[in-house]
């Protein structure tokens, strides 16, 4: 079959592979219908920081059909349509057994730890896999992950009135600006550099575009307090400019994949009391943002980048590593649809 590999930073290849076998006990064999393109993919792919196995078939926002299952699986079906938890946790650290697995002492991801959603049949653990509506559009089911994520995120903000910022309309900020439009009761601003891709996350969710200085945020907010943000760049200048428009007493979470370190006056935290929230994958959210999927497939269908095939896996991670995207979300759709 063939799958995209990670072999090392840089180093990503479509090739020919062997098929899986039957699964092991517990396991479970998909046909992969679509998968998605995520951030920490490019991270990976650029830096190596997740490397633990190599090669390694990349990709853990994957959706697909079960096709075997192994000793010991009756939670699901030949036919049965998935989506994947892309956390691989070990179950018995503290923070599993407190049901905090997304901060599991050793965990790892799917697509790293074992193989992802970058080939045309995956096996994996029965008990990452979620059962979805057989009626699902397959698109936008490998965008349940992603939608936890930013759910997750969104959660971690202090409750608040009157305004809510988003900075980065990437896939996660994105998402999170859909979920805030759909239960803030306030207003959600948007800023990117992008201005294409930002001006596409605000006609899918009606969030209001601003520049990220105090002078913008202060007249989109007739200069009431903006007291809550969510920052989706992973860019630390950013950081710092956000940090510059939020007001005393306000909260960031912070959710994006960072390069570089953040130099701040802790000060600035201490005497604004400004707090800054980190946001690791999510915790008990994926059968939410199952659940959501189908009220949401169609600005989750609008917010689509591109869809793929296989072999346009490495040219897609280019394109997005250079910042040539004007949607949120690349999908990789295993058998392209015939055109009628």
């Amino acid at each position: 079959m063939k799958a995209a590999r990670l072999y090392g930073p840089g180093d990503l290849r479509v090739e020919d592979i062997a098929t899986p076998g039957a699964p092991d006990a517990g396991w479970v064999k998909l046909r992969v219908d679509a998968a998605g393109i995520c951030g920490s993919d490019l991270h990976n792919f650029r830096t190596g920081q997740w490397i633990s196995r190599s090669p390694s078939t990349a990709g853990h926002e994957l959706t697909g059909t079960v096709t075997a299952t192994g000793a010991g699986v009756d939670a699901f079906a030949i036919g049965d349509r998935v989506v994947a938890d892309s956390r691989f946790w070990c179950g018995d650290c503290a923070q599993c057994q407190a049901g905090r697995r997304h901060l599991c002492a050793s965990l790892g991801f799917v697509g790293e730890v074992c193989d992802g959603g970058f080939a045309e049949q995956a096996v994996l653990p029965a008990r990452l896999l979620h059962i979805i509506d057989a009626g699902l559009d397959e698109r936008v089911a490998a965008m349940a992950e992603p939608l936890a994520v930013a759910l997750h995120a969104v959660r971690r903000l202090p409750k608040t009135t009157g305004f809510v910022l988003v900075v980065g309309c990437g896939p996660i900020g994105g998402l999170a600006a859909l979920l805030l439009s759909r239960t803030f009761a306030g207003t959600v601003l948007i800023a990117d550099r992008n201005q294409s891709r930002c001006a596409r996350v605000a006609r899918v969710t009606g969030a209001r575009i601003v520049d990220l200085s105090r002078d913008a945020v202060a007249a989109a907010t007739a200069n009431a307090p903006l007291l809550a943000a969510i920052e989706a760049t992973g860019s630390v200048a950013a950081l710092n400019q956000l940090l510059g428009v939020l007001d005393p007493g306000g909260t960031i979470a912070m959710v994006g994949i960072f390069h570089g370190r953040l130099d701040i006056d802790p000060n600035t935290l201490v005497e604004r009391e400004i707090g800054l929230l980190g946001c690791h994958a999510f915790a008990d959210e994926l059968p939410e943002a199952v659940r959501m999927l189908g009220e949401l497939s169609e600005p989750l269908l609008a917010l689509i980048d591109q869809e793929i095939g296989l072999d346009d896996i490495p040219a897609a991670y280019e394109r997005l590593l250079a910042g040539r995207s004007d949607g949120l979300k690349t999908i990789i759709r295993m058998r392209q649809p015939v055109e009628s």
